[in-house]
């Protein structure tokens, strides 16, 4: 049997159609949404932020901090 490895990333950014864009490259990659959006306001800023979890299942390989995870 071939066990997959599963990897995480937490996507963030302003609420805005990039956001939005950065979503769906990624879900267009193979990546799953992972949980419901969240939502913060960023008083510094004064704009909305968000962020989704997105999760992969991929062959096992060896994990270190120096991945890019975007790449996978």
């Amino acid at each position: 049997m071939n066990e997959k490895q599963r990897v995480y990333r937490f996507l963030t950014g302003v609420d805005n159609a990039d956001f939005c864009h950065k979503v769906t490259e990624a879900l267009s990659k193979g990546w799953v949404l992972h949980g419901s959006p969240s939502y913060a306001f960023d008083a510094e800023a004064k704009v909305m932020k968000c962020g989704q979890a997105v999760v992969k299942d991929v062959e096992p390989f060896a994990y270190s901090r120096e991945v890019v995870l975007g790449s996978i």
